[in-house]
């Protein structure tokens, strides 16, 4: 058990005088290198956390946690009201709606560019997604609206908007291949849209390619009848995804397959785990170099003081009180340097996260800057695991007996000299 003798004279220790000069700095580098390894822990984690939960908020405000389809793709999914009815039955479902997804071009004053036009029913579409509900420009209510002049309404993502020079209440041809089919084989269906929104979901490739209009609609510019290719899920605990899906895929029956949204994203955030495996393994480097510090601090520590050692000794200082001595020193160092880090980490994390200090190229990483997002659970085990690695290093310095014989030499001469 740690007394009071042994604090105090393992801090007066850690000060020290001129003709150790030397081992004051290794103490300073390894306080340094303990600060260094927490804070670059702290910083990398927070960009870790920051990137996974930016672009899973921005991906699941976009999309649904489960999506019901067919396994394999024909007519689309039939009766898909009914199944749609039962799925809200489903516990942990707080809403479910029809979606019709289709690549198709659209055609605007500066250019033409392939895209997603999803048709959706605007009520359970607003209850499922995030989208629509913030609108950089324009209204849902016009989506619900009856044709503006024969023209139905569309809303386009903010940067296709740009790209193709669509400007609120502006005209835009879709051009689908999926069209009419004639005695000499299918036409291409051209259809023009009034942009009655624009939005910005936050991830670009959204953003860039995808654009809503009422299901009807949809189904209108594909020259199809009431029919769906997806029936969308929300959750009210996006965690309980697969569990959830696999009730649906019974309900469903054997035609249809469920994608959850773990599924869909399966490569990002693989990535992303993989990305934090090697950030803690390389930054961890960090932590054993200023553990090594410690230890050589330590045995140059036993060295120098041998003589002091010799002498709380004649005092009556035992063996378990001097390891002691050595041992608080290291975790001192340990903790001394944990605070550091941690106050500098999340201070950087704070204000690079504020004011967006690193910006990134949209069109390669989906985001305009790089998220912090430090979390209390990960300062806690970093600085669990700073400390206990400091002690660690102590553990051998503490326990080395080579100043033994040079003990047993002075101890007589301060028995004899008391």
């Amino acid at each position: 058990m740690v007394t009071s003798f042994e604090l105090f004279v393992a801090r007066r220790y850690l000060k020290a005088r001129r003709k150790e000069a030397v081992i004051s700095v290794i103490t300073a580098i390894s306080v340094l290198g303990v600060a260094a390894g927490v804070m670059a822990l702290v910083v990398a984690l927070a960009i870790n956390n920051g990137f996974r939960d930016t672009l899973q908020r921005n991906l699941l405000g976009a999309m649904a946690h489960i999506n019901v389809q067919e396994k394999e793709p024909r007519n689309g999914v039939e009766n898909w009201e009914a199944l749609a009815a039962m799925i809200r039955q489903v516990p942990h479902v707080t809403a479910a709606g029809p979606a019709l997804y289709t690549p198709i071009f659209f055609s605007g004053p500066m250019l033409q560019k392939g895209g997603i036009l999803k048709g959706v029913d605007i009520g359970a579409e607003m209850q499922i997604s995030d989208t629509l509900r913030h609108l950089r420009a324009g209204s849902v209510d016009r989506l619900r609206a009856a044709p503006d002049g024969g023209k139905p309404g569309i809303i386009l993502g903010a940067r296709l908007a740009e790209d193709i020079g669509m400007l609120q209440n502006s005209i835009v041809t879709v051009i689908s291949p999926q069209g009419e089919l004639t005695p000499f084989g299918p036409r291409p269906s051209i259809r023009s849209f009034r942009v009655v929104g624009i939005f910005e979901s936050g991830f670009y490739d959204i953003d860039d390619q995808w654009a809503y209009t009422s299901l009807a609609a949809a189904q209108q510019a594909l020259s199809l009848q009431d029919v769906v290719n997806q029936i969308e899920v929300k959750l009210d605990d996006l965690n309980r995804a697969p569990e959830v899906a696999r009730t649906i895929e019974k309900i469903a029956g054997p035609k249809y397959a469920t994608l959850t949204w773990m599924e869909r994203n399966r490569q990002l955030l693989n990535a992303l785990k993989m990305e934090k495996a090697v950030t803690v393994v390389t930054i961890g480097l960090i932590e054993l170099v200023a553990a090594m510090n410690i230890l050589i601090t330590l045995v140059m520590m036993v060295m120098e003081k041998y003589r002091d050692i010799a002498v709380l000794m004649s005092m009556g200082a035992r063996r378990a009180q001097i390891r002691g001595i050595f041992m608080l020193q290291g975790v001192l160092i340990g903790v001394v340097g944990t605070a550091i880090g941690l106050t500098l980490g999340y201070a950087l994390c704070y204000f690079a996260d504020r004011y967006r200090w690193i910006r990134l190229d949209e069109q390669v990483y989906a985001l305009s800057f790089v998220p912090f997002e430090p979390r209390w659970v990960d300062g806690v085990w970093v600085a669990a695991a700073a400390i206990l690695v400091s002690f660690l290093a102590t553990i051998y310095p503490a326990r080395n007996r080579r100043p033994d014989r040079r003990l047993r030499v002075l101890l007589p001469q301060n028995h004899n000299g008391c």
